[in-house]
């Protein structure tokens, strides 16, 4: 880093507009550069005030050196194991409680969130951060050893050593953990797992509530978020897995021994420890993005309503670690654009509330709070991208079944005039429409994992344009432009159900659904998505269909079209078929296709 002090308010700038994701995908390289700074200002009090850092970075390393001793253990688990952690320890005499960190999936451990920790030290609370067995680069102090256990029970027991060692150096008043990815799932599973529940709050963000149906759902496996993790632990697969993880995950990637897959993925989630989770009534706070790539939103909501402790979901426009990423890497006062603190400060105001007893208003916020899709209001900036001048507007609930409050189903029917079917207020039977399987189209859920919906995150959401759909490889249906009220025409509240007949030239079929706004000059935006996989088809004979899309809250304004786009093929998923063969979709008689659309 440059003496001059410019590179890192640069790098803190570029996590606030570029986010915490790099292509690969990769940790952004600014993330890094930051984490080093803070922790070499700590170490060296000279390095803060020589122009190393801003002026607002090195208040907070100084406030915290001034008050706090800072460690970085090794943390001894049950089989010998050595942890790599870092620690802040207040040093007041008074009681405080402590923050557990388990880092997130990354080949630097707990290093990038560097920020987080003496945020939370200044707010009042030790910090005890550490990377989960297995993770992380070799070559780097923030690594651990052995092989990554993926949230199993070595996992859970790890957790409670560092319960363990947390309470014999800190004393703590009490302990809360908050993760992000990684962390987040093993936050919630080590809280409920805990042999002497030790845990008094959680905070889960870009978390996971099953990760079976993360992985396969719908007949369908989710390989781009497979690979990109396997990709991302910071060395080969036979090095960071043992054997039997390592078959796990090669039985995931050929398709074979699904079932053994699903449950080693099942016990990994939270969504199966919701009894023991209730039952020691754990508050937890749960954040995550409508267009997520590694954990689609509608497994974490469907955990989320099964939790009856007290609880928050925050759901927010853009894709994993988005919206909460800047807050945990670095920010300064001086933000880019308005809102990008929010995701933190509730976050944080939530273990305030329930570790340090402040007298916030977290008790009384209510339990579901949704950011609108694209709601923003942006401003072009040089480069050809746009920046967010106003937040996209945010709706609360008292639970998650209050955000839908009613539905409309809108008919599939044949080809108009455009070559495009209708989709209409009335069913039409008799119709069929077919097209060729296996390839890939420009009807696709996002560009890259993670960076598209950061982008969404930011104010730069992608946009379609449907007349360069390869309709040979896919079907369209679209409404005529939509009327409404004060300038809405659809709120859309929850997840859309599609219906459909098909008849496939194989016995195996893929199908992707997608859900689009198009804006009056043609341009479009993805709403949402979900594939299916029916494998079991009889060639040439019809079988009626029927899927959830993954839920949204997303308003269509008016003189905006609805349409549903269908194809076999989306990178992100496994593809059942063959490559040219033909997928008809129809209405037989007695046979309505349509999709169902939920309102609020």
């Amino acid at each position: 880093m440059t003496a001059a002090g410019e590179e890192p308010t640069a790098s803190i700038n570029n996590i606030a507009t570029q986010g915490i994701w790099a292509s690969g995908p990769t940790i952004n390289p600014a993330v890094v550069q930051v984490a080093r700074a803070l922790l070499a200002a700590l170490e060296d009090e000279a390095a803060g005030t020589a122009g190393a850092l801003p002026a607002e970075l090195s208040e907070l390393v100084a406030g915290v050196r001034e008050r706090a001793s800072i460690g970085f253990p090794r943390i001894v688990a049950s089989d010998g194991i050595r942890l790599s952690a870092f620690s802040i320890k207040l040093n007041d005499g008074k009681p405080h409680p402590v923050v557990i960190v388990p880092a997130g999936w990354s080949p630097y451990g707990w290093l990038p969130f560097a920020y987080s920790y003496l945020t939370l030290a200044q707010r009042g609370y030790h910090v005890l951060a550490y990377t989960p067995r297995g993770i992380g680069d070799p070559a780097l102090p923030s690594t651990s050893e052995g092989t990554v256990d993926v949230a199993g029970p070595k996992d859970w027991a790890d957790g409670s050593a560092v319960i363990d060692y947390a309470q014999a150096h800190f004393d703590p008043s009490g302990i809360g953990f908050l993760g992000e990815s990684y962390g987040s799932g093993i936050s919630q599973l080590v809280a409920a797992h805990d042999p002497d529940a030790r845990v008094s709050a959680v905070v889960a963000l870009s978390t996971w509530g099953n990760l079976a149906t993360s992985l396969y759902a719908n007949g369908t496996r989710h390989l781009a978020a497979a690979q990109a993790l396997i990709a991302f632990t910071g060395g080969p697969m036979e090095d960071k897995f043992d054997e039997e993880t390592q078959q796990i995950l090669t039985d995931f990637l050929h398709g074979q021994n699904l079932d053994d897959v699903v449950a080693w993925a099942t016990e990994r989630s939270p969504a199966s420890c919701v009894k023991l989770t209730n039952k020691r009534r754990i508050p937890t706070f749960v954040s995550n993005t409508w267009h997520e790539s590694l954990f689609p939103a509608g497994q974490t909501i469907d955990m989320f309503t099964r939790l009856t402790v007290p609880k928050r979901l925050n759901m927010w426009t853009g894709d994993h670690g988005a919206p909460e990423g800047p807050g945990l890497s670095g920010l300064l006062t001086s933000l880019p654009f308005p809102g990008l603190r929010e995701p933190m400060r509730e976050a944080y105001e939530w273990l305030d509330h329930h570790l340090l007893g402040a007298d916030n208003d977290v008790s009384g916020r209510p339990e579901v709070s949704n950011q609108v899709m694209f709601t923003y209001k942006t401003a072009p900036v040089p480069g050809g991208t746009r920046r967010i001048t106003a937040p996209a507007r945010r709706e609360t609930h008292a639970a998650w079944g209050d955000v839908s409050t009613g539905s409309e189903t809108w008919y599939l029917t044949a080809a108009a005039g455009s070559g495009d079917g209708v989709l209409a207020e009335e069913a039409a039977n008799g119709w069929s429409r077919g097209f060729a399987t296996g390839g890939l189209t420009e009807a696709t859920a996002m560009d890259a994992v993670l960076q598209t919906g950061q982008k969404e995150w930011s104010g730069n959401p992608k946009t379609y344009d449907l007349e360069k759909f390869d309709r040979s490889q896919l079907l369209v249906w679209a409404t005529e432009p939509l009327s409404g009220r004060s300038g809405v025409a659809r709120r859309i509240r929850g997840a859309a159900t599609v219906r459909i007949t098909v008849r496939s030239t194989d016995d195996a079929a893929t199908l992707v659904a997608y859900l689009f706004d198009i804006a009056a000059d043609g341009t479009a935006r993805i709403i949402t998505h979900e594939p299916y996989t029916a494998a079991d088809l009889t060639p040439n004979t019809d079988r009626t269909l029927s899927w959830q899309l993954q839920p949204a809250v997303y308003d269509v304004a008016e003189g905006h079209r609805l349409a549903l786009v269908v194809n076999s093929r989306d990178q992100l998923y496994s593809f059942a078929g063959t490559d040219g063969g033909t997928i008809t979709v129809g209405s037989p008689g007695g046979q309505d296709a349509g999709v169902e659309i939920p309102l609020g």
